[in-house]
């Protein structure tokens, strides 16, 4: 039996699809109608609060999470869907440009984040 790496790209966008089930409906209500309507109390988009909420370990670690594994979420799901289309010879080639995209957006991620 051949080995394969597809259980660890397979549990990377199950994990985000997982996190992004949780939190990005918690995000929507956040950004999309606690602060337009301030129900977060007075000026909520002043820039030193946002940045003291952004800078808190646990927020920026969340965050690295959400983003970086919807990062795989979209190359696993870019990459069947280019080999569904047809695409079976190049499926080598576009699995290392999909999942490299993805680890390269999480490195980008985590150094944006660190620089908060």
């Amino acid at each position: 039996m051949s080995k394969s790496n597809e259980p660890i790209w397979w549990s990377l966008f199950a994990a985000g699809g997982a996190i992004s089930a949780f939190f990005v409906p918690i995000l929507i209500v956040i950004i999309g109608f606690v602060l337009p309507f301030g129900l977060a109390g007075d000026e909520p988009f002043v820039y030193e609060r946002i940045r003291s909420a952004v800078s808190h370990p646990v927020i920026k670690l969340l965050l690295f999470f959400l983003i970086a594994l919807t990062f795989f979420i979209w190359a696993h799901r870019f990459l069947f869907t280019l080999v569904h289309m047809g695409l079976h010879n190049a499926r080598s080639v576009i699995s290392v440009f999909c999942y490299g995209s993805a680890i390269i957006g999480s490195i980008l991620t985590a150094i944006t984040l660190w620089r908060i």
